[in-house]
């Protein structure tokens, strides 16, 4: 027998949740996707703040070190696991990442657009780009965690360690031209997908690469996908709150 008091409570919620379903099924596709934008930006903020505190007080430096040594061979520091040939792919995937590169690609896709006439997503490209270095750069010169010296990097890296820069940007470039190649893809979900998971599949093995290399912490590259991924879809509610309001004129 169900009690009284604990029946009229789930009677009171059903309709409740119930309500809470109905409204999110009538809300419109860009009206759903903006929400779940929302909640990464959230969810995000609050992974990357907890990931920070158990750095800066030291509780993840020992399993860092670990990964770290478990990628390099046991009899010598300085070899990562892996054949030769291994290292060498390391250093062109990594490459991705590099500022150098980003900015290229970013140079030439906006080119792309602004000969289209597509002024909003221009301006939704660079600024994505210029707001993510700048707040990437605040970051690290905030944390100002040194690089790894548990084994030999494989590649050179200047400034400090912790968020990753290049994890951090290739979230925010990727993920940015992956929600622009969207537009393309019409009614065809399975092309918007596919460009999805191009975007993530990049950003996922630019950060592995910089562990791999030895000159970044797990951590590091863990904090760095976070806060890319929040900034990418946090500049994306902007631009779509600018667009609702004529301020761009195509959508995002």
């Amino acid at each position: 027998m169900i009690p009284d008091d604990l029946e009229i409570v789930l009677t009171e919620r059903r309709p409740v949740s119930r309500e809470i379903w109905n409204s999110l099924r009538n809300l419109s596709e860009d009206q759903r996707s903006q929400l779940v934008r929302l909640l990464i930006v959230f969810l995000g903020i609050w992974a990357f703040l907890a990931l920070a505190h158990e750095m800066r007080t030291g509780a993840t430096q020992e399993l860092d070190e670990r990964v770290m040594r478990a990628v390099r061979r046991a009899d010598d520091p300085g070899a990562p696991i892996g054949p030769a040939w291994l290292r060498d792919t390391a250093r062109d995937i990594t490459a991705l990442g590099g500022y150098s590169v980003l900015i290229l690609l970013v140079a030439m896709v906006a080119g792309f657009l602004g000969m289209h006439g597509k002024r909003g997503e221009t301006r939704f490209l660079l600024g994505s780009a210029i707001s993510g270095y700048l707040v990437g750069m605040a970051l690290k010169a905030y944390f100002v965690r040194p690089r790894p010296t548990v084994v030999p990097q494989l590649e050179l890296a200047f400034q400090t360690s912790f968020p990753s820069g290049h994890s951090m940007m290739s979230a925010i470039i990727y993920l940015t031209l992956g929600a622009l190649l969207t537009q393309f893809a019409g009614n065809l979900p399975r092309l918007r997908v596919y460009f999805l998971l191009c975007a993530l599949l990049l950003t996922g093995i630019v950060g592995i690469t910089r562990v791999y290399l030895g000159v970044h912490y797990p951590t590091d590259v863990l904090a760095g996908w976070t806060a890319g991924l929040v900034w990418a879809n946090l500049c994306a509610l902007v631009a779509a709150r600018l667009q609702r309001r004529g301020m761009i004129e195509e959508e995002i």
